[in-house]
């Protein structure tokens, strides 16, 4: 008998150490409460929110009554904020939100006006305080660096590597003082050390400064450094490695880059128009039938009308020694006695008068002799101040290792099936610092 009890306790011992079968607790999840939203200041949440944009005939009273705001009130808002907001200023294409209350009704409590992507003015009116102020978006700046080859012009250069042309715009700014943008060549190489600024991180709002450029022309490198000389004005200009201002008295072309010269200053010229030897004393730029037309030089309007076969033209006197000319214009912007800045427009390419295409014939007078521009010694701006020299050339020496430190994009090897695609106008090496 003993010899069954001994396995039986065995076997009930080991059953009473099996694990209960345990039953799953059910876990509790904690709903979190959504974070509420905020745009210009204001909790989303409160409101019903409205974007849209400002069509044409619209106003600022149209679109309040459409938005349950009577005109009593529409009367109240504008002459209270007329000082920092006039809303006979608001322009169609134009985008802008409304906060509007969450009732039924849907009355606007708040109007935002959109300047651009960064800047508002926000008209708040859902209390009995009316009011109006500026409001900014946090803007991101991002540093960046190109490297890039020419291989046609520059606008069309920047252009196929999908750069904005205000950045295209604003190098022909920097070097219109010191490079022929009509005669880039072939393998002519840039640099440059420039900003982009975002919104969110992710929302490009256009380009910041271009704090560095090198253009290396014919084997010449031309350096342009920003840099502000003058702390009391304040007011930055570009200078060269040396610490000669890029900017000179007079422009190297009326128009900005998109152009070729069609016909130099040339006294035994041909001209095809009269079949007989005519002397030329104008440089034709050639260009798109519209392009505007800026002045070489800042002066004073002495002419502005349209006779033979001048066509439209202008003629602005700087000083005592200089005078420009700018023929066949398809319209004049400026008047007699109208003071103009160098680069400002005066007016657009046209075909009046005696000419076979669109193009401006620029005229160049020293001491009332008509002269060759591109054969003058013309007159620099006001050189650095040799006691701003030393603080200078320690400003850009680490812009200067910078731009050294950037490579060229290296040139990949031609195949045999590529030599069928179409050439790339340049090429472009893009490095970004925060």
């Amino acid at each position: 008998m003993k010899k069954y009890i001994l396995p039986f306790l065995v076997f009930l011992f080991f059953l009473s150490c099996k694990e209960e079968k345990k039953i799953p607790i059910p876990t509790v999840v904690k709903i979190e409460k959504p974070k509420p939203v905020y745009a210009f200041g204001f909790n989303l949440d409160n409101y019903n929110v409205i974007n849209d944009t400002i069509k044409n005939g619209e106003s600022f009273g149209i679109i309040m009554d459409r938005h349950h705001v009577m005109y009593p009130k529409i009367n109240q808002i504008a002459t209270k904020i007329k000082d920092t907001f006039d809303v006979r200023r608001i322009r169609s294409g134009k985008a802008y939100t409304i906060l509007t209350s969450k009732d039924s009704l849907q009355k606007a409590k708040v109007f935002i006006y959109k300047h651009n992507k960064v800047n508002a003015t926000i008209v708040d009116f859902k209390d009995s305080i009316i009011s109006a102020y500026k409001f900014k978006k946090k803007v991101k700046v991002v540093e960046k660096e190109i490297a890039g080859e020419i291989y046609s012009n520059l606008s069309v250069t920047m252009d196929s590597l999908g750069l904005s042309p205000t950045l295209t715009n604003t190098v022909a700014d920097i070097y219109a003082w010191t490079l022929d943008f009509y005669r880039l060549q072939k393998g002519d190489k840039f640099k440059l050390i420039y900003e982009e600024r975002f919104i969110n991180d992710t929302t490009f709002v256009g380009y910041g400064e271009i704090k560095a450029a090198v253009f290396n022309h014919k084997g010449e490198d031309l350096h342009a450094y920003k840099f502000v000389a003058d702390s009391i004005k304040g007011i930055p200009e570009f200078y060269d490695e040396k610490g000669n201002m890029l900017r000179r008295a007079f422009l190297k072309s009326p128009i900005k880059f998109q152009y070729r010269i069609s016909s130099r200053y040339n006294l035994r010229r041909k001209i095809a128009l009269y079949g007989r030897v005519r002397a030329h004393r104008g440089t034709d730029f050639a260009a798109a039938y519209g392009t505007p037309i800026m002045t070489t030089a800042s002066g004073t309007v002495v002419e502005s009308a349209r006779r033979g076969g001048n066509g439209n033209y202008v003629k602005v006197k700087h000083n005592s020694t200089y005078t420009t000319q700018y023929l066949h214009m398809k319209r004049r912007k400026v008047r007699v006695g109208d003071y103009v800045k160098q680069g400002d427009i005066i007016g657009w390419v046209g075909m009046t008068g005696n000419t076979s295409g669109p193009h401006v014939c620029y005229r160049f007078w020293k001491y009332g002799k008509q002269v060759d521009p591109f054969r003058q010694k013309l007159p620099s701006a006001e050189p650095l101040d040799p006691k701003i020299k030393p603080a200078y050339f320690e400003f850009i020496k680490p812009l200067k290792k910078q731009l050294d430190t950037i490579r060229f994009p290296e040139k990949k090897p031609i195949l045999v099936e590529e030599k069928k695609q179409p050439a790339l106008a340049g090429k472009i090496e893009v490095i970004e610092k925060h």
